[in-house]
């Protein structure tokens, strides 16, 4: 563990915090401490208002067409899988969308197993996460330890400490802290940032878009676990959302947006630690919340008329459309499905299930994907084409 020594060094300005001394692997380390959240001085948000104006109005959009989804369920089971194939790319891994739906189907995907299982944890510990904060529980260290706990405890993670607040130096890009791009505060630092982070969290003056903004900043600051923060430093943002009535269901995810402007990402947490400058990381963060508001509200939009048309299609085709619709349903939640599976699911005989997909299949809604003999698979080809956009694992 790092010893902090008597030697600190406090920056100008009280909203970017001070650099400490540490002695790390025989070498001296600067590690930076935030200054507590909200900043002061505070974030001047006059010449953002419109921003913040659109942002609300983006937002109202995107729960409206909630109510009006006809199975609402059915698009947040693949959009939220959507959200933790994408946050999990940013952090490097390789799995695709096909990957993770032929992981949930106990079929092998075409990646490394532990690329998959981490996209899997994701899904889990929103799941989890949302579930807590609806039965009441407060966002609080104690919720976000529980949820590190799920993201993690399986798969390369499961040796940093789920669930646990670190208790040694970690530091982020560089083989070690000496050469680091960023060292986040030493462990004795961490119970105060933290502390006042989880008091921020509930604090009512500031509006729950700008709360959100300023905290994710501050978490992937204190940077509090020894793996998985910026996971969860991207999952807070929307439980925000939902634990203040912004949004009625978890439809906000901003990895997306981070994923393709990851170097303006990283280059405006660091002016902030920096300079203090909070302005334009918030003017970045509407941007991103307007974009992926609308760009969820269009997705919604071509789903819903996907399905109508495809439903539209199959009712024309006398009695064998009743088995078909049925199976078209399915595919709506579980857009990857073999025969024997569905079959069990929708509780009718292996040759109906067989006889309606392949009537599918003639209509071109779906493909059969694994080339296979036996145990073959068979996607909903536009539904996945819809939700793949902007998912393409990272090359290289």
């Amino acid at each position: 563990m790092a010893n902090v020594s008597e030697m600190t060094t406090t920056q100008p300005s009280s909203r970017i915090g001070r650099l400490v001394t540490t002695a790390h692997g025989g070498e001296q380390v600067r590690a930076f401490v935030p200054p507590p959240l909200p900043p002061t001085p505070p974030v001047e948000l006059s010449g953002l208002l419109t921003l913040v104006e659109q942002a609300n109005r983006a937002l109202g959009r995107l729960d409206g067409i909630t109510s009006i989804l006809p199975a609402p369920p059915l698009f947040l089971f693949m959009y939220v899988r959507k959200e933790a194939l994408l946050s999990s790319q940013i952090e490097g891994t390789q799995s695709s969308l096909s990957d993770l739906l032929l992981f949930e189907n106990d079929e092998i995907p075409q990646v490394a197993i532990d690329d998959v299982q981490e996209v899997s944890n994701y899904v889990a510990a929103m799941q989890y996460g949302l579930k807590r904060l609806r039965e009441g529980f407060p966002l609080s260290l104690r919720l976000i330890r529980e949820i590190h706990d799920i993201l993690l405890r399986k798969g390369r993670g499961s040796s940093k400490q789920p669930g646990e607040f670190r208790r040694t130096q970690n530091w982020i890009g560089g083989t070690r802290p000496g050469n680091a791009l960023f060292v986040p505060p030493p462990p004795n630092e961490l119970p105060a940032c933290l502390d006042n982070f989880e008091k921020f969290l509930h604090d009512e003056k500031t509006p729950t878009l700008i709360r959100a903004a300023l905290a994710h900043v501050q978490f992937e600051s204190i940077h509090p676990f020894l793996d998985g923060n910026g996971r969860l430093g991207r999952l807070l943002i929307t439980f925000m959302l939902c634990v203040d009535g912004v949004l009625k269901e978890p439809m906000l995810y901003l990895s997306l947006y981070f994923k393709m402007r990851r170097q303006q990402y990283y280059d405006l947490l660091q002016a902030v630690r920096d300079r203090g400058d909070w302005e334009s990381w918030v003017e970045f963060f509407l941007t991103g919340v307007i974009e992926t508001a609308n760009e969820s509200v269009e997705t919604a939009r071509q789903l819903l008329k996907l399905f109508e048309e495809d439903r539209a299609r199959i009712s024309t085709l006398g009695r064998s459309a009743a088995s078909m619709l049925q199976v078209h349903d399915l595919l709506q939640r579980q857009p990857i499905i073999s025969i024997v599976p569905a079959s069990k699911k929708l509780k009718v005989t292996h040759p109906t299930v067989m006889k309606a997909i392949a009537n599918l299949e003639k209509l071109g809604i779906v493909r059969e994907v694994s080339g296979r003999r036996r145990g073959r698979l068979f996607a909903y080809t536009r539904y996945m084409s819809i939700l793949n956009q902007g998912t393409e694992p990272p090359q290289g």
